[in-house]
């Protein structure tokens, strides 16, 4: 298992997991202002086209890769998804590199769950979660699941209630979202925070991106990066 990274930038280091299709012109110009906030970002080329314009079409294609893909949990409840034993690795070496109190994470949709992910046995600090949408919704165990195993769970509580905080982002009438956020709100407490936005909509930092939650993304790195 193993994925191209892009990096550039100075700074403490912060991961960005693209959401679907792939590693579109949106995800980079969102990674370029963390950059220019002061940041030494990452972005992991996970799946699907570089540098190109979000399009449905574009999803289509990619759908039925992830469907088949090893590496990716869409539909199963209560697992994490494999790769992020390969995340966690890359925040390992990255914190290594450039010291501090640890590295930010960042997940997007499809990815929104990973920075939870890299919460268990990585150096992340500063995990955020922008409308996370798997595994997908159907039903409502999986509209409440987390993406993530019983046992990873455990340890995602322990590191909230020593003092981690996760903040997650989402247009409050999101379907794909599903009831996560009221099961962050039970299992982390006071150390979930949240950023909503009113309404429909999905990708709160990308094609629909509110600037207030921007704000408050690069707000949340500065308390727990510097």
């Amino acid at each position: 298992m193993g994925h191209d990274v892009y990096r550039t930038g100075h700074g403490p280091g912060v991961i960005v997991c693209h959401e679907m299709p792939g590693l579109t012109d949106a995800v980079i110009a969102f990674g370029e202002e963390v950059v220019a906030a002061g940041y030494t970002v990452v972005l992991p080329h996970l799946f699907g086209p570089v540098d190109v314009p979000f399009s449905q079409k574009e999803n289509m294609k990619v759908l039925p890769r992830l469907c088949i893909s090893r590496e990716f949990t869409m539909l199963a409840a209560g697992q994490t998804a494999p790769v992020a034993t390969w995340l966690r690795a890359l925040a390992r070496t990255l914190h290594k590199e450039l010291g501090g109190p640890g590295v930010g994470a960042l997940g997007m949709c499809f990815t929104g769950g990973f920075a939870l992910a890299m919460m268990v046995d990585a150096p992340v600090v500063a995990p955020v979660l922008a409308q996370p949408a798997t595994p997908f919704p159907i039903g409502a165990r999986r509209s409440a699941d987390v993406g993530l195993s019983p046992a990873d769970l455990a340890e995602v509580r322990r590191r909230a209630a020593a003092g981690c905080e996760v903040m997650g982002l989402r247009y409050t009438a999101d379907r794909a979202v599903g009831t996560r956020f009221a099961t962050l709100e039970r299992e982390l407490g006071g150390r979930f925070v949240k950023v909503e936005f009113e309404g429909p909509g999905h990708s709160t930092l990308t094609e629909q991106r509110q600037q207030r939650g921007v704000d408050e993304v690069l707000a949340f790195f500065d308390r727990q990066l510097r």
